[in-house]
């Protein structure tokens, strides 16, 4: 399987509900830095994975609507605690919107699947990943 990854980060405030989460219930801030793997079984003709600036752009766009929010605020994560884990996956859905929109253009027609990592510092983090629907590469 071959593999292309970019990088990114976005800084947000939040709180979680629940015991598990101890002083983490008070309203705390975090960075994360942004892993997005995108990974194929064959390269296209060109010898691509997926256009890297492109797939640049879309996570910094997806990242930009997140950046700098107590996600506490939005409604989209109304009565949800925004945990780590959680926001690899809301990141894998938006990207895998992005992807299927076209918005990557046509090196992404092949692409298998995406991996999502959420750095939180530089020994711990959370990822999501999964198969993308099959396009014409």
């Amino acid at each position: 399987m071959y593999s292309v990854n970019v990088r990114d980060h976005f800084m947000i405030a939040h709180s979680f509900r629940g015991a598990a989460f101890g002083p983490a219930q008070r309203l705390h801030g975090a960075t994360y830095v942004v892993d997005l793997e995108l990974l194929r079984a064959e390269l296209d003709a060109d010898g691509m994975v997926v256009d890297i600036a492109l797939a640049t752009e879309v996570l910094r766009s997806e990242l930009g609507a997140l950046n700098l929010r107590n996600l506490d605020d939005e409604p989209a994560f109304a009565g949800r605690n925004t945990t780590t884990e959680f926001m690899a996956r809301v990141i894998f859905d938006r990207i895998a919107a992005r992807i299927a929109a076209g918005d990557l253009g046509p090196h992404a027609g092949g692409l298998a699947s995406l991996r999502v990592r959420l750095n939180e510092s530089h020994v711990a983090w959370a990822a999501y990943e999964g198969a993308l629907p099959a396009r014409p590469a």
